[in-house]
This record gives structure tokens, C-alpha cells and sequence, in this order.
């Protein structure tokens, strides 16, 4: 975990899959686990049970997820989407796989990679997988 009053998480202003640009900056007020993967990385998808899992529970005690696509083809990340029931509504991406310039601003050189981002926007935690992620949330929000 991170020293509490970490850095804050650089904005992300990117389309969903109908062509909105939605911000990161607009969850402020929330615990968000910014997501980055991708349709065709089979560990991303795997790590979507943990992901939807976590979200079904802490959802509401104030938490969500930014997923930031690092997908080439629509089609693919809308399916996948779909296919891995990933409900909540915060799904962008550039279409530019690794020059994805939300992954590039933060350094991501694999995925699945996360961070878990406090209601003020500051970074307190990344890479957390599997039940490390929940257990995390349990800690932070007592559902």
C-alpha cells in the first residue's frame, strides 16, 4: 500500500464504446480501482472474476472501477466487456493499443495493472490482484 496522501492519479479523458468522453476526474468523491487491460491478454480476463466480484460487493460503499482498454479492434473490447459482465459503466480506451495515452502517462509496460485511488484522487495502492484486491477493500471500506 501506499503512503496515505500519495500522488495524485493523472487525468484521463478518453471515448467509451459509444463515443463519450468520460474523465477520471469525474469519480472523484469515490474509491476507483483504475483498470488497465485488454480483450485479447487471457490474464486481463481471468482477473475480470476478481474485478467483477469485487465490485458486486463494494459497490456500494462508495467504490467503482475505470477500465482503460488497451484494445486495437471496438468489436473485441465490446464484447469482452459483455462476455466478462464488467457492469460498471466507467469503459475507455483510444483504440491505439500500447500508445494508448492514458497507459503511456502511466508507464504501464504489462497488463493486467491496476491502482486503487482514494476520493480525493490520490494513488494508495496498485497492482492489487486476485484477493489482494479485496482484501484491500475490506480494509478500506468495511462493506
Amino acid at each position: 500500500m501506499e503512503k496515505p496522501g500519495g500522488p495524485f492519479a493523472q487525468e484521463i479523458s478518453l471515448p467509451n464504446p459509444a463515443g463519450q468522453v468520460l474523465r477520471l476526474s469525474d469519480l472523484r468523491g469515490q474509491y476507483v480501482l483504475l483498470d488497465f487491460w485488454a480483450a485479447w491478454c487471457g490474464p486481463c480476463r481471468q482477473e475480470n472474476t476478481h474485478l467483477v466480484a469485487a465490485y458486486q460487493r463494494f459497490k456500494a460503499a462508495n467504490f467503482t472501477v475505470f477500465s482503460v482498454s488497451l484494445d486495437h479492434q471496438p468489436e473485441a473490447w465490446q464484447q469482452a466487456i459483455v462476455q466478462d459482465k464488467l457492469e460498471w459503466p466507467h469503459h475507455v480506451s483510444d483504440l491505439k493499443g500500447w500508445d494508448n495515452q492514458a497507459a503511456l502517462a502511466y508507464g504501464i509496460e504489462a497488463i493486467p495493472m491496476n491502482f486503487l485511488l482514494d476520493p480525493q484522487g490520490r494513488i494508495i495502492a496498485r497492482n492489487l490482484r486476485g484477493p489482494v484486491l479485496e482484501a484491500q477493500l475490506n480494509q478500506i471500506l468495511k462493506p
